[in-house]
This record gives C-alpha cells, structure tokens and sequence, in this order.
C-alpha cells in the first residue's frame, strides 16, 4: 500500500533523478569490478531498481532486451516464497525463461530486496550475461545450460554455498563466472544503500509516493503520446530468416491505435526446434521499447509507461514460445519485432520513424582449451547498420534496438584468447542508397592461432533491411569459414590453427527517393560527408 503524502513536484523529479543515477551508478560499478571480457569490455549487463510489489521503478539506459529478464523475476519470488520469508540479507539468483521471468539461459538475473525501518521497500536488481554455456545445443531449452529457477543464494546474509558450487560444476569456466557474480552481487549492494540514503534524507513515505506519481506521470505521457497518432488498424509483414531456419518464416503485426491505447496483435509460425523463440517477457520488452521510440523516447523507464499497452500472440508460436522451446538466439527474433512495429507505424508517423536497421544480432561464439588445460569461451555481438532517418543518414557499425553492447577492443580479444582478427572495416555499399543512406554494415575477420570450435548465428543472410519513402534497402549479411560461404553456421564446428572466419553483418535501409549517381560516386559522396 503506497502511503498518501502530500508531493512537491520538485521533490518527485529529484527522486525521479536519484533512482536513474542509482541504477546507472549500479552498472558503472557491475562493470568496473566484473572480470569477464564479455562484461569489463562489451557491457552485456543491465541493472534496475523496482518497488516493493514488483514494478519497476527505474531501469538504466543499458539493453532494453534485459527487461525482459527483470519483469516476471520479483514477482515470481513473491508468488512462491511470500513477502513474510523474505529478510534482509537475502539475495536471489536466476536464470530460468520458463520458471522465474528469464528470457534465456545465460543471462544471470540477481536481486536483493530494500528493507527501510524493518520494512522491504524495494528490490535492487541486475543481470549480466554470463558467457559460458558454450557448445551447447539448441533444440530445446534442456541443452543449453543449467536452468535455475529464483533461489536464495544469499540468506540472510550468509552465503549457501551449496547453491554456488552447484552452479559452478555447470559451468565449463567457473573462475570468471565467480567473479562476475560477485560484481553483481557488488552492484545490487550499491543500489541497496542508495535507495536507504534516499529514504533517510526524503523520509520513506515520501519516497514510496515519489515512485509511485512517477509511474503515473509515465503513463500519462504515454497515453499522450498514443493519442497524437492517428487511431486506426496499421500491418506490416517482415520474413524472418537466419542460419538455424531451412526457409525463412513469415511474421505479421496488426497495431490498433484507440484512442490512448495501443494493442498489438503477432502472428507467426509454431515454435521451431532452435535456439530463436521468444518468451512472453522477451515480446513485452520489444514491444515496450519499440513503441516507446515511436510514441515519446522521452517516458520514463518504468512500470507505468506499459499501462495503456496491450500486447497478444498465440501461445506456442515463435514469437510467443512454450515449454520446452529452446530461447538462446531469442534477441535475434526480437529485432525483427522491432521491425514489424516500426513497419506498421511508419505508414502513419513516417517521421517518427527510421528505415529498418541491420534487424539482426551477429553472434560468434568460440571456446577451446589452454595451454594449462582449463577451457576459455568467448562470445561477442557485432553490430551493423542503422535506418536513415527522414532528415539524416543512418549510423555505421552500431548496435541497435533491443541489443547495446560494445563490439569487443582489438587489444582485448587478442590479449586474452588465441584468435588474431586480420580485419575489422565498414562494408562499402551495404546501406540503402536514398535520399537520407542507410548505416553500413562490419566485416569482422578472425584467425584462429590455436584449435578451437565456433559456433556463428544471425539473421537477414537472404532477406534485406527495408527502406522507407523509396529509400532502397540495405545489404545482407554472410559468414564464410575459408573463403567459402559453406552453410557451416548450422552447427558449431572445429577450428585447426590458421583456419579464418569472416562475419560479414547486414546494413541498413534508406530513406527517401536516392540520387541519380553510380555505386561508386556514392560510396565517395558519403565518405567525404561521413568523415570530413
């Protein structure tokens, strides 16, 4: 029960402020104590802050796909253990898509609840992505990796270290997955301390009513927002290809627009026997971000932005996966989600809108063996193109939508594993000529210096990134092993000294009619805008 204080709006926007410095203080220290590269170096972690009920309060600008992780987490916890056998001290752990609100397996969600004067007030929560469960398998959720629902790993502020050794012997490199784990367990510390500070200097009560105003003031915006469109019923249709896929899948939306509210309604093929199918949660996390970047980028991150937003999709489809649905590679559906949405309401707030962008997340994922025989793994995410705009060409070589990190240093991976990257450039002509051009896509080419295996994953390898208003769409992406675009990304594979991978990430599309010019004057053309 949120107390009823009287509220200074100026108080409520300073402690609107303090959550957002909280949580992005939270991933500032998740990253500087972490010890993995995927997390010092690429930033896959995210960390937020919710209410004592499971609403979020704040979230930082890190990857919206984490949200999806953090949504269904608190409140499964209160369903199962009871807000009564929760005590300060306490620390959950989990990472399970089916059984505690995860989105997929290596994504390590932890969260400790707040309590202010023998009460719990709030939760601190973070996830990060632990990557590890490497050489895995992906017809269902069962191969790839240990699945742990919410459990104490903390109770009461003593370790159960049974629990930590029990997830430890799963994983194949268990020195970092500690040290990362006491990152985030520093993390969500830091947050804990914030939230009391603030309670102490504002009083809890005001606090508590502060964060619950601010979640009306973003659903208020929202509903603004919604209103200014349009109502109306808006579809777009997009295929769906990567490397997992024999043929490329159809996948729809149908948007309603009434009055103050949105409803979203996908359709796509039942659930495949791949690591690409997505849990409730994951669809909710698109869908919040990708109509937030429509509707106002400037709502708040919190729970009340998702009230006027009503969000269906048939049970035990790709885009809505039951038990056991393998949900590794589920990010790489949810760009397309993001592309179905901006698909349909570009035909009614084209400028509002970019053309679609890479739509994909390039992954490379190798491991193998030390010279001191334990194991190393490693993972990265390359970006590629984003969609010009009406007024601007699009970004080169980022990453977009529902995935944030940071392509790993040069100096980093080759430090720390037995790979030489021969080539890391933009892809000349991958963007979408218009009159506004699409991002370009990367090539990134590895060279392996000892044996190893890797496993490569994607999408848009056949289809292109859509352009808007006569903008042509961007290039595809290709990987090749050799030289030779084998089809050899189905599975992992064996990697002898000298063998090269290429990964070769899609574009973006263009916007508005192009100009008359040749590939090559406009590959001039935009080097000299882009760089000089």
């Amino acid at each position: 029960m949120i107390p009823r204080v009287k509220l200074n709006p100026i108080t409520v926007e300073v402690i609107g402020s303090a959550f957002a410095s909280s949580v992005e203080e939270m991933g500032e220290a998740l990253v500087r104590a972490s010890y993995s590269t995927n997390i010092k170096e690429r930033r896959d972690c995210s960390t937020a802050l919710f209410d004592a009920s499971g609403r979020m309060l704040c979230q930082a600008e890190h990857i919206p796909m984490h949200l999806g992780s953090f949504i269904g987490f608190i409140p499964w916890i209160l369903r199962h253990f009871g807000e009564d056998a929760i005590r300060p001290g306490d620390v959950f752990m989990g990472n399970d898509a089916y059984e505690g609100g995860g989105t997929h397996l290596p994504d390590i969600v932890l969260a400790e609840p707040i309590f202010v004067e023998g009460k719990l007030v709030a939760w601190a929560i973070n996830t990060a992505h632990h990557s590890d469960f490497a050489d895995r398998g992906h017809a269902h959720i069962y191969q790839e990796g240990l699945r742990i629902p919410p459990v104490r790993l903390y109770r009461e502020g003593q370790l159960q270290d049974d629990i930590q050794r029990l997830f430890l012997l799963n994983c194949q490199v268990p020195a970092e997955r500690i040290s990362d784990l006491r990152a985030q367990l520093a993390a969500n510390r830091l947050g804990s301390i914030r939230m009391t500070e603030l309670c102490a200097k504002y009083g809890l009560e005001t606090v508590l009513a502060a964060g619950s105003e601010l979640m009306d003031y973003a659903e208020r915006k929202m509903r603004a927002g919604i209103s200014a469109i349009p109502d109306g019923r808006y579809t777009f249709s997009d295929v769906f290809d990567s490397e997992a896929l024999e043929t490329p899948l159809d996948l729809s939306v149908t948007i309603d627009v009434k009055g103050d509210q949105i409803a979203l309604d996908f359709v796509s093929p039942p659930q495949v026997r791949a690591g690409l199918n997505v849990v409730y949660t994951a669809l909710l996390a698109t869908v919040y971000y990708a109509v937030k970047t429509v509707v106002d980028p400037t709502v708040l991150p919190n729970a009340g932005l998702a009230r006027p937003i009503t969000v269906t999709a048939k049970e035990g489809t790709l885009l809505r996966c039951a038990h056991p649905a393998a949900v590794d590679g589920r990010i790489t559906a949810c760009q397309r989600v993001v592309d179905l949405i901006h698909g349909a309401l570009a035909q009614v707030v084209p400028h509002r809108v970019t053309a679609a962008s890479n739509g994909s997340v390039a992954v490379a994922h190798f491991n193998g063996r030390r010279e001191d025989g334990g194991l190393w793994v490693y993972l990265e995410t390359i970006g590629g193109g984003f969609g010009a705009r009406h007024n601007k060409d699009g970004l080169d070589g980022v990453h977009v939508h529902m995935t944030n990190t940071s392509n790993l240093p040069v100096e980093a991976l080759e430090n720390e594993y037995p790979i030489t990257l021969r080539r890391y450039e933009l892809v000349d002509g991958s963007g979408g000529d218009g009159q506004f051009v699409g991002g370009m896509g990367l090539r990134r080419v590895y060279r392996a210096e000892k044996p190893c295996r890797v496993q490569v994953m994607g999408a848009r390898l056949s289809s292109q990134p859509w352009g808007l208003d006569g903008g042509q769409p961007g290039a595809s992406g290709y990987f090749t092993l050799n030289g030779e675009r084998s089809g050899f990304e189905r599975d992992a594979v064996d990697l002898v000294a000298g063998d090269v991978l290429e990964i070769v990430t899609p574009g973006a599309g263009g916007y508005g009619a192009p100009k008359m010019r040749d590939a090559a004057t406009r590959d001039r053309d935009l080097r000299e805008k882009r760089f000089n």
